[in-house]
């Protein structure tokens, strides 16, 4: 076991103001599982390029490992993945290599297939194989479950759970439960590191933010009553101080020496409170940094003339002559939210497709009620680009509680004036959603909406579902999340 050291790490982009990490220091364990975790836009992924060596930065990192970057870059996906593999590791031994996959329960007939033909999550699992086949090298480990389904999860779980010797950066709750031992958090104000699992993780944040809240009260109160008191014992020691300057009482003349002794002690008494009153000030001031701005979304659910919205019978769907998926019978009623779930390329997003009105070929019974207005959340946000403005004109979304949402969702205002090309994928990600909620509609239909998206402002949308009720149906392989929210569960 050696040890990572971060000191006094900075680090900002070409042409930006703000530092996207600023003087961190810290150390990590080459033997730690560690989970990595942050709101989108904090510098996750822009921390695992500096330890890749890929920008200049200002500080220092040492350590005695290879890094080793997951997802990585396949060239040419036309090479068998037995080569694919070869290219990432030169040097391991086959039988290695074979247990590997069979841990990661990938059949051995995908090494002589183009690596193209392997589905998203068989390419997952391979590259994962191969990385963790090289001697010496400490992984890198950027969002893995974003092409995974529920199952697939599952195993890519329990094999980083038998492994040591990574950062992971997910946003899947039950998936860094399982599989990691140490948490490295990039919070508002700084940066920890602490033993444990998110859920540990979370437990303790709660805890710390609870405490500075209630701290943050008494200071409050605390302030006000010695700034009162500080002004008063002032006032009464000026009162004082000015007796000595008065008549003789009964005939006696004032004792200067007495009078200016007794002021001057309450005049340090106001000191001493005014000095409790700066350091009260003081210690307030460096609360509540870290605690999180999750406040509550709203969604304009309109109501609609029947009780069913969607109907499938015993429907199958076609593209030429694959078929996508076969024989699906259910029904979509006001106030359901239903959880379509299935392996990928079981056919979930063709599902949502036929129904928000693309031209799919079909057999079967499929009925949509007229009238009906659809809010839709695609799976793939790579594509945004231009600013926010234009956007919300593009779609007759009001601009300013746009924003507001994504405010809400964590945006700077900073962001507003970027291109949406320069977004993070979980920014992006946040741009659907505040347009769909933007959007009155009787049906809600997303398409693994929370790829991308950080812990907190999975919270946030999850507590809107739950407040709210809307009609919605979506695909999600995050299980934390299904079991929430989903009151039905449709399997293909």
């Amino acid at each position: 076991m050696s040890q990572i050291n971060i000191s006094k790490l900075t680090f900002a982009y070409d042409g930006s103001y703000d530092n996207i990490i600023e003087n961190a220091s810290f150390q990590i364990d080459t033997d730690w599982k560690l989970g990595f975790i942050g709101r989108n836009g904090k510098g996750k992924t822009t921390f695992l390029k500096l330890l890749l060596g890929q920008y200049e930065y200002s500080g220092n990192i040492s350590a005695s490992v290879e890094f080793e970057y997951f997802p990585y870059e396949v060239k040419d996906s036309g090479m068998n993945t037995i080569e694919v593999i070869d290219s990432v590791c030169t040097d391991y031994a086959h039988w290695e290599m074979m247990r590997e996959l069979s841990l990661l329960q990938v059949s051995d007939d995908v090494l002589y297939r183009p690596f193209y033909t392997l589905s998203n999550g068989e390419q997952s699992k391979v590259l994962l194989a191969a990385l963790f086949l090289k001697a010496n090298s400490f992984l890198l480990i950027d969002e893995p479950t974003n092409h995974l389904d529920l199952d697939a999860r599952k195993i890519v779980c329990s094999y980083l759970g038998s492994k040591k010797g990574f950062i992971l950066v997910s946003h899947d709750r039950a998936f860094l439960d399982n599989c990691i031992d140490h948490v490295l958090s990039f919070n508002k104000t700084d940066i920890q590191v602490q033993k444990g699992n998110f859920s540990s993780w979370w437990t303790n944040k709660e805890m710390q933010d609870n405490f500075e809240l209630m701290r943050n009260e008494k200071l409050k109160k605390d302030v006000k009553q010695l700034g009162e008191a500080s002004k008063r014992t002032a006032a009464w020691s000026d009162k004082v101080e000015k007796t000595k300057f008065g008549t003789k009482n009964s005939g006696i003349k004032p004792d200067k020496g007495y009078i200016g002794h007794k002021a001057e002690k309450m005049m340090k008494r106001s000191k001493s409170i005014e000095a409790r009153r700066e350091a009260a000030i003081e210690e307030k001031s460096k609360l509540l940094g870290n605690i999180e701005n999750s406040e509550g979304l709203k969604i304009y659910q309109l109501p609609f003339h029947m009780k069913r919205l969607i109907e499938f019978d015993k429907t199958s769907i076609f593209y030429g002559e694959k078929t996508a998926c076969e024989q699906v019978s259910f029904t979509v009623e006001q106030g359901d939210r239903i959880a379509l779930c299935g392996k990928n390329g079981s056919g979930k997003s063709s599902v949502l497709k036929l129904i928000c009105g693309e031209a799919l070929t079909y057999t079967g019974g499929f009925r949509k009620e007229n009238q009906l207005k659809i809010s839709y959340v695609p799976q793939d946000a790579s594509e945004l680009q231009g600013n926010l403005t234009a956007y919300a004109r593009e779609y007759d979304i009001d601009e300013s509680l746009f924003k507001t949402i994504l405010r809400k969702l964590d945006f700077s205002r900073v962001q507003f004036e970027k291109d949406m090309s320069d977004f993070s994928g979980g920014q992006k990600k946040k741009v659907l959603i505040a347009r769909s909620l933007c959007e009155k509609a009787h049906l809600y239909v997303w398409d693994e909406p929370l790829n991308f998206i950080d812990v907190i402002s999975r919270m946030q949308i999850e507590n809107l579902l739950l407040q709210y009720t809307p009609t919605i149906l979506f695909v999600e392989h995050d299980n934390t999340f299904c079991e929430k929210i989903a009151t039905k569960k449709i399997i293909l």
